[in-house]
């Protein structure tokens, strides 16, 4: 495994990267990290050229100064590596910026899997909690809110797996939470990709845990209804972490997928 950090749009990510085949990467969820993958890392680096990476302001990669976009960063790093089409693997807020970056960067895209994703333009129904985290933070501080965040409903089904709430503890642990106190500048795109979606082209696989809060689930069926190559899948007995809750399952699903539509893998 290769680790490093690269210059780009004015920040410094942190990657780690192995295996050789058709580019594959991973892109993690909020206040979260690129450990999340830590169950697919070794598994997909025997059959592709896996990177995964701390998106700007997460893990060991800069916070924001200035006006940025995840999607153009990820276009940055790809070209970074020499890659001009890429299997992409997003969970969450991961999810929100493969989707940016498929409608913004189409050619650039070999697949999407979409795993319990976000996508700019979605009004949330169930938005209480999460303000309840920013509220927390502004009283009590960033250490303070990664603890409620840890106890969000989106987690409550890894929570019941002792050595699954370890892991996220770890990486929420380490996270600065530096959103829950300073505002994002983090401006989507324009219109927003909920009403521009049907405009993905790329394969795309939607996996959803069955046990995720209705919003995610929502989301799962707006995006099957609107991409037009796309397969939704429902993950049984899992929630929002279902690469971690049940990673062999989920690897199953992303390895049959991949097969499709990278077949010269390996």
């Amino acid at each position: 495994m290769q680790t490093g950090y690269v210059d780009i749009n004015g920040a410094t990510l942190y990657y780690e990267t192995a295996g050789s085949g058709e580019p594959l990467i991973f892109l993690h969820g909020m206040g979260l990290d690129c450990h999340m993958w830590d169950s697919q890392f070794d598994t997909f680096t025997k059959n592709y050229h896996v990177i995964r990476y701390d998106l700007r302001g997460f893990g060991k990669s800069t916070l924001p100064t200035g006006d940025y976009a995840h999607h153009n960063d990820l276009y940055a790093l790809m070209q970074h590596f020499g890659i001009q089409k890429a299997n992409l693997v997003g969970l969450s807020m991961g999810g929100r910026v493969i989707i940016d970056f498929a409608i913004t960067y189409p050619d650039a895209v070999q697949s999407l899997t979409l795993v319990d994703a976000a996508v700019h333009g979605y009004q949330a129904k169930e938005n209480a909690s999460t303000l309840a985290v920013g509220n927390a933070a502004k009283e009590h501080g960033a250490k303070a809110a990664n603890e409620m965040w840890l106890k969000h409903d989106l987690f409550a089904p890894a929570n019941r797996q002792p050595a699954v709430a370890a892991q996220l503890k770890k990486i929420i642990d380490n996270y600065s939470g530096w959103h829950w106190v300073n505002k994002n500048p983090w401006p989507p795109i324009e219109p927003h990709a909920i009403h521009r979606v049907h405009n993905v082209t790329a394969p795309s696989l939607i996996i959803v845990g069955e046990l995720d809060i209705p919003d995610m689930l929502t989301i799962a069926d707006l995006l099957h209804e609107k991409i037009a190559n796309s397969k939704k899948i429902v993950m049984q007995n899992v929630g929002h972490m279902p690469n971690m809750e049940d990673p062999v399952t989920f690897n199953n699903h992303v390895r049959a997928f991949l097969s499709t539509v990278a077949p010269h893998a390996g």
